[in-house]
């Protein structure tokens, strides 16, 4: 089964927690702090796989975590790294934000593999907030939170060439005819629920990869018909080969066609109107196609826009349309089209809040302690009011006073901090 788009949940791994931990050795009774750091946590990174063409494997699992971190342990011992997350897809995907739908990686090109989310750093383990002053901290850093968004995938096939028009004007049968490919062929409107990919080796000129896009009809780039499932996979193409029944055998108009189909590519991406366009008029084996391949010649060889008599049917006319598409094709850049990169990540401080204990002696009376409250204290003029107030919004906004609530304080207990007592109000 062909599936191009899916959505998924992606979160990198969180960093291990630094430990506290103190040496304990055989005549050493008092050993100095020796808790370790906790490790990194594993990354979100996506690969392309050149043997997927479907993003059908999403359909199954929708949620990918990396690996957290390991916990930091005692005698310094660093908490193992978790393990990174590859995340294989199809070339030419898209990966975006889905709440905001902006691009955050195409898979295309030179990108082979990349790291979308980094996962979280480890915490520092308590040997690392030692002072002169407090030389056995109780107290050791969290790891890092990891990364998460839901994503959409979105799978934009790689093709030089895309073969467009409406049902039954005879696309798949000349793919099957220019390529390796074989596609299902039949009379009924939407026999081609997939795109179909094949390989043309031009004899008169380079090869080149087309993409036989499914039937379009009025409305597609409202999503009429699956029409935004199909007008995705001629974003990347170079070339587009508008296909037309010249016998006019279903009374349809070929003119109006190529102007309905142009309006309805226009409507959906305006990009697309300005890559070169071959028109094939094709079925002109038979005696009514005459009066509709003048017409089309008329009103767009003047536009600069190529009119190919074929016959997919009887094979004439494939040498002069490999040869046009050839030319255009050189006239085109060699690397594949590229979606620009639009989601913006920010990064949030590493150092946000300094780690600290809270431990309750007695029913009123609270000790508090941590590296950031201890620098504040010593740099802090906590007679002055505004000293103070700025003390108060540093205890508030690194989450000091909230543990305190946890724990249970009540309006009037003593707080201690160092040398620092006060009592508490709300």
């Amino acid at each position: 089964m062909f599936v191009d788009q899916a959505k998924i949940f992606i979160q990198s791994g969180r960093g291990g927690n630094g430990a506290v931990s103190f040496r304990r050795e055989k005549y050493i009774p008092n050993g100095g702090p020796d808790g370790g750091d906790g490790g990194r946590g594993g990354d979100i990174i996506f690969e392309v796989d050149p043997g997927m063409n479907t993003l059908m494997d999403f359909r199954h699992k929708r949620h990918f975590k990396a690996q957290p971190g390991e916990d930091g342990g005692k005698n310094r011992r660093h908490g193992k790294d978790g393990e990174d997350l590859v995340i294989k897809v199809p070339p030419g995907t898209i990966i975006r934000e889905a709440e905001t739908g902006k691009i955050m990686l195409d898979m295309t090109g030179e990108t082979e593999r990349k790291i979308l989310l980094k996962g979280g750093r480890g915490g520092r383990g308590n040997q690392h907030f030692a002072t002169s002053t407090r030389q056995a901290p109780r107290y050791a850093e969290r790891g890092q939170e990891g990364k998460e968004y839901w994503v959409i995938l979105e799978l934009k096939m790689i093709a030089d060439v895309g073969l467009i028009g409406f049902p039954n004007v005879g696309k798949s049968t000349l793919l099957s005819v220019i390529t390796n490919a074989s596609p299902k062929i039949a009379n009924y409107h939407f026999t081609t629920l997939n795109p179909n990919l094949g390989v043309v080796h031009n004899q008169y000129g380079r090869d080149f990869v087309i993409a036989d896009i499914p039937g379009l009809i009025e409305g597609a780039h409202e999503g009429i018909g699956l029409g935004h499932d199909f007008l995705r996979h001629i974003e990347r193409t170079k070339v587009l080969v508008h296909v037309v029944d010249a016998a006019a055998l279903e009374g349809r108009d070929p003119v109006e066609d190529v102007e309905k189909i142009n309006y309805e590519l226009a409507a959906y991406n305006e990009e697309l109107l300005k890559r070169p366009q071959i028109i094939v008029a094709n079925k002109t084996d038979i005696p009514e196609s005459e009066e509709n391949l003048l017409k089309l010649k008329e009103k767009y060889e003047s536009q600069g826009i190529k009119v190919i008599p074929v016959s997919a049917a009887t094979r004439k006319g494939i040498q002069p349309l490999l040869i046009e598409i050839h030319n255009l094709l050189e006239k085109a850049d060699a690397d594949p089209i590229k979606f620009k990169e639009e989601f913006e990540f920010f990064e949030e401080k590493e150092e946000v809040h300094e780690p600290f204990t809270i431990e309750k002696l007695g029913e009123h009376y609270y000790v508090v302690e941590g590296v950031g409250v201890e620098k504040m204290i010593g740099y802090t003029n906590l007679e002055s009011e505004k000293g103070f107030a700025f003390f108060q919004k540093y205890l508030r906004e690194h989450g000091i006073i909230d543990a305190l609530e946890e724990q249970g304080i009540q309006e009037g207990d003593t707080v201690k901090i160092y040398d620092l007592e006060f009592e508490y109000y709300k």
